[in-house]
Protein backbone atom coordinates (compact mmCIF):
# COMPACT_ATOMS: atom_id res chain seq x y z
CA UNK A 1 0.00 0.00 0.00
CA UNK A 2 3.49 2.39 0.68
CA UNK A 3 4.42 1.72 -2.18
CA UNK A 4 1.49 2.73 -4.17
CA UNK A 5 1.24 5.89 -2.29
CA UNK A 6 4.68 6.66 -3.16
CA UNK A 7 4.44 6.18 -6.60
CA UNK A 8 1.58 7.91 -6.87
CA UNK A 9 3.05 11.16 -4.99
CA UNK A 10 6.14 10.44 -7.39
CA UNK A 11 3.95 11.05 -10.33
CA UNK A 12 1.96 13.83 -9.37
CA UNK A 13 5.62 15.70 -8.99
CA UNK A 14 5.70 15.65 -12.34
CA UNK A 15 2.35 16.99 -13.82
CA UNK A 16 2.59 20.18 -15.38
CA UNK A 17 0.52 22.34 -13.30
CA UNK A 18 0.03 25.85 -14.55
CA UNK A 19 1.76 28.99 -13.66
CA UNK A 20 2.30 32.41 -14.36
CA UNK A 21 4.84 31.91 -17.24
CA UNK A 22 1.77 29.62 -19.19
CA UNK A 23 -0.11 32.49 -19.08
CA UNK A 24 2.27 35.56 -20.39
CA UNK A 25 1.48 35.23 -24.23
CA UNK A 26 -2.42 34.68 -23.81
CA UNK A 27 -3.10 37.56 -22.13
CA UNK A 28 -0.71 40.21 -23.90
CA UNK A 29 -2.45 38.56 -26.81
CA UNK A 30 -5.48 39.23 -25.91
CA UNK A 31 -5.79 42.95 -24.76
CA UNK A 32 -7.42 44.13 -28.04
CA UNK A 33 -10.23 41.15 -27.82
CA UNK A 34 -10.94 42.61 -24.41
CA UNK A 35 -11.01 46.04 -25.13
CA UNK A 36 -13.15 45.59 -28.36
CA UNK A 37 -15.69 43.71 -26.11
CA UNK A 38 -15.95 46.06 -23.81
CA UNK A 39 -16.37 49.21 -26.36
CA UNK A 40 -19.19 46.92 -27.73
CA UNK A 41 -20.83 46.83 -24.27
CA UNK A 42 -20.69 49.91 -23.73
CA UNK A 43 -21.99 50.80 -26.73
CA UNK A 44 -25.08 48.52 -26.07
CA UNK A 45 -25.85 48.60 -22.66
CA UNK A 46 -28.88 47.08 -20.69
CA UNK A 47 -30.35 47.76 -16.90
CA UNK A 48 -30.62 45.47 -14.23
CA UNK A 49 -32.63 42.08 -15.05
CA UNK A 50 -33.04 43.21 -19.29
CA UNK A 51 -29.31 42.36 -19.97
CA UNK A 52 -30.61 40.06 -22.47
CA UNK A 53 -28.58 40.88 -25.55
CA UNK A 54 -25.38 41.21 -23.21
CA UNK A 55 -26.22 37.64 -21.73
CA UNK A 56 -25.88 36.11 -25.29
CA UNK A 57 -22.95 37.83 -26.42
CA UNK A 58 -21.41 35.91 -23.36
CA UNK A 59 -23.02 32.64 -23.69
CA UNK A 60 -22.05 32.68 -27.09
CA UNK A 61 -18.37 33.25 -26.19
CA UNK A 62 -18.41 30.53 -23.61
CA UNK A 63 -19.77 28.13 -26.02
CA UNK A 64 -16.88 28.99 -28.03
CA UNK A 65 -14.41 28.18 -25.83
CA UNK A 66 -15.82 24.78 -25.22
CA UNK A 67 -16.97 25.64 -21.75
CA UNK A 68 -20.03 24.43 -20.13
CA UNK A 69 -22.60 27.06 -20.64
CA UNK A 70 -26.01 27.85 -18.45
CA UNK A 71 -28.14 30.57 -19.12
CA UNK A 72 -31.34 32.38 -18.02
CA UNK A 73 -29.95 32.37 -13.80
CA UNK A 74 -31.41 34.65 -12.07
CA UNK A 75 -33.39 35.72 -14.98
CA UNK A 76 -30.39 37.12 -17.38
CA UNK A 77 -27.37 35.68 -16.10
CA UNK A 78 -25.01 33.30 -17.42
CA UNK A 79 -22.10 30.87 -15.68
CA UNK A 80 -19.35 29.09 -17.44
CA UNK A 81 -17.86 25.96 -15.78
CA UNK A 82 -14.50 25.06 -16.99
CA UNK A 83 -13.00 21.38 -15.58
CA UNK A 84 -9.75 20.99 -15.41
CA UNK A 85 -8.09 17.57 -16.29
CA UNK A 86 -6.30 17.61 -12.72
CA UNK A 87 -8.88 17.17 -9.94
CA UNK A 88 -9.16 19.81 -7.24
CA UNK A 89 -10.81 22.80 -5.62
CA UNK A 90 -13.92 25.19 -7.35
CA UNK A 91 -13.00 28.65 -7.56
CA UNK A 92 -15.37 31.14 -9.21
CA UNK A 93 -14.72 34.30 -10.42
CA UNK A 94 -17.39 37.09 -10.43
CA UNK A 95 -18.60 40.04 -13.13
CA UNK A 96 -21.40 42.05 -12.95
CA UNK A 97 -23.38 42.69 -15.60
CA UNK A 98 -26.00 45.49 -15.86
CA UNK A 99 -26.06 49.23 -16.71
CA UNK A 100 -27.27 52.46 -15.27
CA UNK A 101 -30.38 54.94 -16.17
CA UNK A 102 -27.82 57.32 -16.52
CA UNK A 103 -27.42 59.65 -20.22
CA UNK A 104 -24.10 59.72 -21.68
CA UNK A 105 -22.09 62.72 -21.41
CA UNK A 106 -18.64 62.34 -23.27
CA UNK A 107 -17.29 62.11 -26.74
CA UNK A 108 -15.90 59.02 -26.79
CA UNK A 109 -16.52 57.29 -30.15
CA UNK A 110 -17.81 54.34 -28.99
CA UNK A 111 -20.43 56.32 -26.51
CA UNK A 112 -23.64 54.85 -25.43
CA UNK A 113 -27.08 56.27 -27.26
CA UNK A 114 -29.34 53.92 -26.09
CA UNK A 115 -32.68 54.55 -24.16
CA UNK A 116 -35.18 52.68 -22.13
CA UNK A 117 -38.28 53.09 -19.54
CA UNK A 118 -36.98 53.03 -15.48
CA UNK A 119 -39.75 53.69 -13.14
CA UNK A 120 -42.01 54.91 -15.72
CA UNK A 121 -39.68 57.08 -17.31
CA UNK A 122 -37.78 57.20 -20.46
CA UNK A 123 -34.01 57.66 -19.44
CA UNK A 124 -30.37 57.39 -21.17
CA UNK A 125 -28.91 53.80 -20.58
CA UNK A 126 -24.86 53.93 -19.91
CA UNK A 127 -22.38 51.24 -18.51
CA UNK A 128 -21.40 54.48 -15.50
CA UNK A 129 -19.73 52.06 -13.39
CA UNK A 130 -17.34 50.03 -15.79
CA UNK A 131 -19.62 46.84 -15.36
CA UNK A 132 -18.54 46.60 -18.98
CA UNK A 133 -15.14 46.42 -18.65
CA UNK A 134 -15.60 43.36 -16.04
CA UNK A 135 -17.89 41.47 -18.52
CA UNK A 136 -14.43 41.83 -20.87
CA UNK A 137 -11.75 41.23 -18.02
CA UNK A 138 -13.89 38.01 -17.15
CA UNK A 139 -14.86 36.96 -21.16
CA UNK A 140 -11.08 37.62 -21.44
CA UNK A 141 -9.82 35.19 -18.15
CA UNK A 142 -12.14 32.15 -19.39
CA UNK A 143 -10.54 32.19 -23.33
CA UNK A 144 -7.00 32.29 -21.82
CA UNK A 145 -7.59 29.89 -19.36
CA UNK A 146 -9.69 27.71 -21.86
CA UNK A 147 -6.20 27.22 -23.23
CA UNK A 148 -4.89 25.21 -20.84
CA UNK A 149 -7.24 22.84 -19.27
CA UNK A 150 -4.68 20.30 -19.43
CA UNK A 151 -2.55 22.27 -16.29
CA UNK A 152 -5.69 23.42 -14.41
CA UNK A 153 -6.20 21.38 -11.23
CA UNK A 154 -9.78 21.92 -10.25
CA UNK A 155 -12.44 23.59 -11.38
CA UNK A 156 -13.01 27.40 -12.22
CA UNK A 157 -16.47 28.68 -12.59
CA UNK A 158 -17.43 31.81 -14.29
CA UNK A 159 -20.02 33.79 -13.13
CA UNK A 160 -21.57 36.62 -14.70
CA UNK A 161 -24.09 37.95 -12.52
CA UNK A 162 -27.23 40.83 -13.72
CA UNK A 163 -29.03 43.21 -11.57
CA UNK A 164 -26.03 44.82 -9.71
CA UNK A 165 -26.94 47.78 -9.57
CA UNK A 166 -30.44 46.58 -7.84
CA UNK A 167 -33.63 44.72 -9.39
CA UNK A 168 -36.49 46.90 -10.35
CA UNK A 169 -39.32 47.21 -8.29
CA UNK A 170 -41.10 44.13 -7.36
CA UNK A 171 -38.15 42.15 -8.69
CA UNK A 172 -35.56 39.47 -7.46
CA UNK A 173 -32.41 39.65 -8.66
CA UNK A 174 -28.83 39.83 -8.47
CA UNK A 175 -26.49 38.23 -6.55
CA UNK A 176 -28.89 37.02 -3.93
CA UNK A 177 -31.39 35.47 -6.26
CA UNK A 178 -28.27 33.77 -7.66
CA UNK A 179 -27.37 32.57 -4.40
CA UNK A 180 -30.75 31.63 -3.74
CA UNK A 181 -31.16 29.64 -7.24
CA UNK A 182 -28.00 27.80 -6.10
CA UNK A 183 -25.42 29.00 -8.51
CA UNK A 184 -22.64 28.51 -5.89
CA UNK A 185 -23.54 24.52 -5.86
CA UNK A 186 -23.07 21.66 -8.22
CA UNK A 187 -19.61 22.24 -7.93
CA UNK A 188 -19.36 23.07 -5.01
CA UNK A 189 -17.16 26.60 -4.41
CA UNK A 190 -14.49 26.76 -2.43
CA UNK A 191 -13.76 30.41 -2.77
CA UNK A 192 -14.90 33.61 -4.81
CA UNK A 193 -12.56 36.67 -6.71
CA UNK A 194 -14.32 39.80 -7.85
CA UNK A 195 -12.66 43.16 -8.99
CA UNK A 196 -14.49 46.60 -9.44
CA UNK A 197 -12.78 49.00 -12.07
CA UNK A 198 -12.12 52.11 -10.23
CA UNK A 199 -11.57 56.01 -11.48
CA UNK A 200 -10.00 56.83 -8.56
CA UNK A 201 -7.26 54.57 -8.64
CA UNK A 202 -4.09 54.86 -10.79
CA UNK A 203 -3.80 52.33 -13.77
CA UNK A 204 -1.56 49.51 -12.96
CA UNK A 205 -2.69 49.50 -9.14
CA UNK A 206 -4.70 47.76 -7.45
CA UNK A 207 -6.78 48.33 -4.02
CA UNK A 208 -7.70 45.76 -1.62
CA UNK A 209 -8.76 45.61 2.58
CA UNK A 210 -9.01 42.42 4.94
CA UNK A 211 -12.34 42.44 6.38
CA UNK A 212 -15.37 45.11 5.94
CA UNK A 213 -13.88 46.73 2.35
CA UNK A 214 -17.78 47.99 1.37
CA UNK A 215 -20.61 49.06 2.87
CA UNK A 216 -23.79 47.70 3.81
CA UNK A 217 -26.76 49.30 2.05
CA UNK A 218 -30.20 49.85 2.50
CA UNK A 219 -32.70 51.86 0.47
CA UNK A 220 -35.74 53.31 2.90
CA UNK A 221 -39.17 55.03 1.72
CA UNK A 222 -40.97 57.76 3.86
CA UNK A 223 -44.41 58.63 3.59
CA UNK A 224 -45.71 61.98 4.92
CA UNK A 225 -49.23 62.41 5.18
CA UNK A 226 -51.04 66.22 5.68
CA UNK A 227 -53.87 68.40 4.77
CA UNK A 228 -54.08 69.84 1.45
CA UNK A 229 -54.85 73.69 1.41
CA UNK A 230 -54.54 76.84 -0.93
CA UNK A 231 -50.97 78.16 -0.93
CA UNK A 232 -52.34 81.44 0.19
CA UNK A 233 -53.86 79.94 3.46
CA UNK A 234 -50.96 78.29 4.80
CA UNK A 235 -53.06 78.17 8.82
CA UNK A 236 -55.06 76.17 7.34
CA UNK A 237 -53.16 73.16 5.69
CA UNK A 238 -50.79 70.23 7.48
CA UNK A 239 -47.91 71.21 4.97
CA UNK A 240 -46.19 67.71 4.47
CA UNK A 241 -43.33 69.54 2.46
CA UNK A 242 -42.15 71.47 5.52
CA UNK A 243 -42.47 68.26 7.48
CA UNK A 244 -40.77 66.57 4.87
CA UNK A 245 -37.95 68.87 5.17
CA UNK A 246 -37.78 68.13 9.54
CA UNK A 247 -37.89 64.52 9.16
CA UNK A 248 -34.45 65.13 6.68
CA UNK A 249 -33.09 67.82 8.94
CA UNK A 250 -33.94 65.61 12.03
CA UNK A 251 -32.40 62.35 9.73
CA UNK A 252 -29.20 63.84 9.72
CA UNK A 253 -28.41 64.17 13.27
CA UNK A 254 -28.48 60.60 13.57
CA UNK A 255 -25.19 60.18 12.02
CA UNK A 256 -24.13 63.47 13.40
CA UNK A 257 -24.86 63.69 17.02
CA UNK A 258 -25.67 60.02 18.12
CA UNK A 259 -23.95 57.40 16.47
CA UNK A 260 -19.78 57.33 17.10
CA UNK A 261 -18.07 57.39 14.03
CA UNK A 262 -14.55 56.42 15.49
CA UNK A 263 -15.81 53.31 15.29
CA UNK A 264 -17.17 52.91 11.68
CA UNK A 265 -18.40 55.27 8.84
CA UNK A 266 -22.29 56.13 8.10
CA UNK A 267 -23.99 57.35 5.97
CA UNK A 268 -28.27 58.93 5.58
CA UNK A 269 -29.04 60.65 1.97
CA UNK A 270 -32.30 61.71 1.02
CA UNK A 271 -31.72 60.94 -2.78
CA UNK A 272 -35.44 62.16 -3.97
CA UNK A 273 -38.62 63.68 -2.28
CA UNK A 274 -42.05 64.54 -4.41
CA UNK A 275 -44.80 66.04 -3.58
CA UNK A 276 -47.57 68.64 -4.83
CA UNK A 277 -48.99 69.51 -8.56
CA UNK A 278 -48.41 73.67 -9.14
CA UNK A 279 -47.05 76.52 -6.57
CA UNK A 280 -50.35 77.22 -4.98
CA UNK A 281 -51.91 74.30 -3.49
CA UNK A 282 -50.39 72.87 -0.31
CA UNK A 283 -50.75 69.03 -0.90
CA UNK A 284 -51.77 66.27 0.73
CA UNK A 285 -49.06 63.84 0.80
CA UNK A 286 -45.02 63.63 0.41
CA UNK A 287 -42.96 61.32 -0.50
CA UNK A 288 -39.30 60.34 -0.21
CA UNK A 289 -36.57 57.72 -0.51
CA UNK A 290 -32.93 57.54 0.25
CA UNK A 291 -30.30 55.42 1.47
CA UNK A 292 -28.55 53.87 4.81
CA UNK A 293 -24.42 52.92 4.54
CA UNK A 294 -22.78 51.03 7.22
CA UNK A 295 -19.67 49.25 7.84
CA UNK A 296 -20.55 47.53 11.26
CA UNK A 297 -24.02 45.60 12.03
CA UNK A 298 -24.65 47.32 15.40
CA UNK A 299 -24.46 50.47 14.15
CA UNK A 300 -27.03 49.46 11.23
CA UNK A 301 -29.44 48.27 14.23
CA UNK A 302 -29.19 51.58 16.09
CA UNK A 303 -29.80 54.04 12.53
CA UNK A 304 -32.41 51.17 11.93
CA UNK A 305 -34.13 51.87 15.56
CA UNK A 306 -33.82 55.57 15.20
CA UNK A 307 -35.19 56.36 11.87
CA UNK A 308 -37.82 54.02 12.66
CA UNK A 309 -38.55 56.27 15.77
CA UNK A 310 -37.78 59.91 15.13
CA UNK A 311 -39.89 59.99 11.19
CA UNK A 312 -43.22 59.21 12.87
CA UNK A 313 -42.36 61.65 15.73
CA UNK A 314 -41.39 64.24 14.01
CA UNK A 315 -44.51 64.37 11.72
CA UNK A 316 -46.93 63.66 15.22
CA UNK A 317 -45.12 67.06 16.39
CA UNK A 318 -46.90 68.73 13.19
CA UNK A 319 -50.09 67.19 13.43
CA UNK A 320 -48.98 64.80 10.62
CA UNK A 321 -48.56 61.01 10.53
CA UNK A 322 -45.55 59.66 8.68
CA UNK A 323 -44.36 55.65 7.99
CA UNK A 324 -41.33 54.73 7.05
CA UNK A 325 -40.08 51.34 5.38
CA UNK A 326 -36.38 49.96 5.44
CA UNK A 327 -35.23 47.41 2.89
CA UNK A 328 -32.87 44.63 4.49
CA UNK A 329 -30.34 45.48 1.68
CA UNK A 330 -26.67 44.40 0.63
CA UNK A 331 -24.38 42.85 3.83
CA UNK A 332 -20.94 44.19 4.18
CA UNK A 333 -18.72 43.29 1.32
CA UNK A 334 -16.46 41.69 3.86
CA UNK A 335 -13.16 40.20 2.55
CA UNK A 336 -12.02 36.76 4.60
CA UNK A 337 -8.69 37.54 6.56
CA UNK A 338 -7.34 34.14 5.61
CA UNK A 339 -8.03 34.07 2.26
CA UNK A 340 -6.78 37.55 2.21
CA UNK A 341 -3.16 36.55 3.63
CA UNK A 342 -3.56 33.54 1.23
CA UNK A 343 -3.73 35.41 -2.11
CA UNK A 344 -1.74 38.91 -0.68
CA UNK A 345 1.64 37.48 -2.59
CA UNK A 346 -0.36 36.70 -6.11
CA UNK A 347 -1.32 40.85 -6.27
CA UNK A 348 1.71 41.56 -5.75
CA UNK A 349 3.81 39.20 -7.43
CA UNK A 350 1.11 39.91 -10.86
CA UNK A 351 0.66 44.03 -9.71
CA UNK A 352 4.04 44.74 -8.26
CA UNK A 353 4.61 45.10 -4.28
CA UNK A 354 4.63 48.73 -5.05
CA UNK A 355 1.81 48.82 -6.74
CA UNK A 356 -0.74 46.49 -4.45
CA UNK A 357 -2.02 49.49 -1.93
CA UNK A 358 -4.18 48.65 1.22
CA UNK A 359 -7.34 50.89 1.36
CA UNK A 360 -10.01 51.82 3.80
CA UNK A 361 -13.47 51.01 3.57
CA UNK A 362 -15.60 52.74 1.45
CA UNK A 363 -19.42 54.02 2.27
CA UNK A 364 -20.47 52.16 -1.48
CA UNK A 365 -21.74 49.06 -1.84
CA UNK A 366 -22.08 45.49 -3.76
CA UNK A 367 -23.95 42.79 -3.50
CA UNK A 368 -20.69 40.52 -4.12
CA UNK A 369 -21.71 40.67 -0.25
CA UNK A 370 -24.48 37.78 -0.86
CA UNK A 371 -21.89 35.43 -1.90
CA UNK A 372 -19.26 35.81 0.67
CA UNK A 373 -22.04 35.09 2.65
CA UNK A 374 -21.65 31.95 1.78
CA UNK A 375 -18.59 31.21 0.80
CA UNK A 376 -14.95 32.72 1.54
CA UNK A 377 -14.39 36.08 -0.78
CA UNK A 378 -12.23 38.55 -2.32
CA UNK A 379 -13.28 41.72 -3.68
CA UNK A 380 -10.45 44.42 -4.74
CA UNK A 381 -10.55 47.56 -7.19
CA UNK A 382 -8.41 47.82 -10.27
CA UNK A 383 -6.92 50.87 -10.97
CA UNK A 384 -8.71 52.51 -14.55
CA UNK A 385 -7.58 55.83 -13.79
CA UNK A 386 -5.14 57.50 -16.41
CA UNK A 387 -1.89 58.53 -14.34
CA UNK A 388 -1.60 61.97 -14.22
CA UNK A 389 -5.27 62.79 -14.20
CA UNK A 390 -5.96 64.54 -11.31
CA UNK A 391 -10.01 64.99 -11.28
CA UNK A 392 -11.25 61.81 -12.39
CA UNK A 393 -15.30 61.52 -13.18
CA UNK A 394 -17.19 59.88 -10.36
CA UNK A 395 -18.90 56.55 -10.93
CA UNK A 396 -22.72 57.19 -11.67
CA UNK A 397 -22.37 60.16 -13.38
CA UNK A 398 -22.76 60.83 -17.22
CA UNK A 399 -19.21 62.18 -17.83
CA UNK A 400 -17.34 58.59 -15.97
CA UNK A 401 -14.53 57.26 -18.44
CA UNK A 402 -12.42 54.58 -17.55
CA UNK A 403 -9.02 53.84 -18.92
CA UNK A 404 -9.09 51.13 -20.90
CA UNK A 405 -4.85 49.96 -20.79
CA UNK A 406 -5.70 49.09 -16.86
CA UNK A 407 -8.07 46.25 -17.96
CA UNK A 408 -4.92 43.92 -19.08
CA UNK A 409 -4.09 43.72 -15.31
CA UNK A 410 -7.38 43.03 -14.34
CA UNK A 411 -6.98 39.84 -16.91
CA UNK A 412 -3.64 39.13 -15.65
CA UNK A 413 -5.13 39.18 -11.84
CA UNK A 414 -8.57 37.19 -12.30
CA UNK A 415 -6.47 34.33 -13.91
CA UNK A 416 -3.55 34.09 -11.56
CA UNK A 417 -5.93 34.30 -8.31
CA UNK A 418 -7.94 31.87 -9.75
CA UNK A 419 -4.75 29.65 -11.00
CA UNK A 420 -2.59 29.65 -7.68
CA UNK A 421 -5.53 29.37 -5.37
CA UNK A 422 -6.57 25.78 -7.20
CA UNK A 423 -2.89 25.06 -6.97
CA UNK A 424 -2.65 25.61 -3.38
Amino acid sequence: MKQKIYLLLFLFSFIPFANAQDFTNDIKNIEQKVIEWRRDFHQNPELSNREFNTAKKIAAHLKSLGITTKENVAKTGVVGILKGNLPGKVVALRADIDALPVTERNNLTFKSEKTSIYLGKKVGVMHACGHDTHIAILMGVAEVLSKHKNKIKGTVKFIFQPAEEGAPEGEEGGAELMVKEGVLKNPDVDAIFGLHISSNFDVGTIGYKAGGIMAASQAFKIKVKGKQSHGSRPWTSIDPIMISAKIIDGLQTIVSREIDVTNEGAVITVGKIESGVRSNIIPESAEMIGTIRTLDYSMQKQINDRMKAMVPAIAKAYRAEASIFIEKGYPITFNNEALTAKILPTLQRTAGKNNVKEIKAITGAEDFSFFQKKVPGFYFFLGGKTVGNKNPYPHHTPDFIIDESGMLLGVKTMTQLAIDFLNN
